[in-house]
């Protein structure tokens, strides 16, 4: 008789994703073929949105997501080695230098990988094939770029001026949407598209976010809607093998100890 341990492979690991946003705080625990076997669950950004008051509300919400081994964090803003540098959709400063990777996985018992939010939306959609762009189209307009599947530099292009004193995020951002209305705001998507088009000269450009199902009429064959679902769909992605070189030496894991008695 086979041993249990053929009859009985290891469980595939359960990634728990949670995608931070201006508005809202979503998250959901995903299986290694990117089924969600449990949420999502999706709550408001507190406001003011600081680093306390928004873990608080997370830990509120995936708790009743359990059991997962792993988490993966889509942050809006600048991120490195698992600590936040910027966070200019959520209102507040208090951001600058905030270990969010390893306060979550203290306070959630398992590993965290931490990256900039519009990048994991874009490991969601990827086809790894060429130079493909990835835009977000949310409370501001977030930005990834990628090659063979590979993440390019992180540039915060929702923070670069695209006209006189006006840069992306206020050009495109919700702001924007709700001053001049539909019309004028998906002329200016396709300006932002075109723009785009001569910065990186993509193969592909997705495009997601909370308002990208407010663009209207056709779009070049080469740009494609995707679903705001990958934002965290996209969160597995983060332990791929391929990013494990991308993440050696950052803190993912138990990171935050506890002060002696």
């Amino acid at each position: 008789m086979a041993d249990d341990a053929h009859e009985h492979p290891a469980a595939e690991p359960l990634t728990l994703a949670i995608d931070i946003g201006g508005s809202h705080l979503k998250a959901g625990v995903l299986n290694q073929s990117g089924t969600l076997t449990a949420g999502p669950a999706r709550v408001p950004t507190p406001m003011p949105a600081k680093p306390d008051a928004v873990v608080a509300a997370l830990l509120a919400m995936v708790s009743p997501l359990a059991p997962y081994d792993r988490v993966s964090i889509g942050f809006p803003g600048v991120v490195r080695h698992g600590l936040v540098l910027t966070a200019p959709n959520l209102g507040t400063p208090a951001w600058q230098g905030f270990p969010l990777a390893a306060t979550l996985s203290q306070h959630l018992g398992k590993p965290a990988r931490l990256l900039n939010d519009a990048t994991i939306q874009g490991l969601g959609v990827i086809a790894q094939r060429g130079v493909e762009c990835v835009l977000t189209l949310g409370t501001g307009m977030g930005f990834a770029l990628f090659r063979d599947g590979y993440l390019g530099p992180h540039l915060e292009i929702g923070q670069h001026p695209v006209k006189t004193g006006k840069t992306y995020d206020r050009f495109v951002g919700e702001a924007a949407l709700q001053k001049i209305g539909r019309r004028r705001w998906n002329q200016r998507v396709r300006q932002t598209i075109a723009l785009m088009r001569t910065l990186t000269d993509f193969d592909t450009l997705y495009i997601g976010g909370g308002n990208a199902r407010r663009i209207d009429g056709a779009l070049p064959g080469n740009v494609q809607i995707v679903s705001n679902k990958a934002g965290i769909t996209g969160g597995i992605r983060l332990w791929d093998s391929r990013m494990d070189d991308f993440f050696a030496g950052q803190l993912t894991a138990f990171a935050v100890e506890s002060p002696a008695d």
